[in-house]
């Protein structure tokens, strides 16, 4: 009989972090656990996963706000592990290393307000 890692250990947390939204429309295991990763090219996606009440992480270029685009923010950077964060807000993550030069529109400058859709 056919099982993945994840089925083969119930027991056990998994989880992730996607940029693909059709993950969420597959049947996963109680087990596994996802959080949307907003990206330069995938606003609409997150928009959507926030208002069907999924959590997205956002990463910051300075300050983590308490609440982005009317959604409650929670600081993503004290652990990873998100299975333990609620769903339906965003997780902030500060910007570490390459994402503090980023000018691609994966770093959100906390002056913004919104996401250009």
């Amino acid at each position: 009989h056919n099982t993945g890692i994840i089925q083969a250990f119930p027991y056990v947390q998994f989880y992730d972090y996607t940029k693909i939204s059709e993950r969420y429309m597959l049947a996963m295991p109680d087990n596994y656990d996802l959080t949307f990763s907003l990206s330069e090219t995938n606003q609409v996606e997150a928009l959507r996963l926030l208002n069907l009440g999924y959590r997205v992480a956002v990463v910051f270029r300075d300050d983590i706000p308490t609440e982005y685009l009317g959604y409650p923010v929670v600081t993503g950077d004290s652990h990873d592990l998100r299975f333990l964060d609620r769903q339906g807000v965003i997780i902030g993550l500060k910007a570490k290393g390459k994402a503090k030069k980023d000018t691609s529109g994966f770093v959100i400058d906390t002056k913004e307000k919104r996401i250009a859709a």
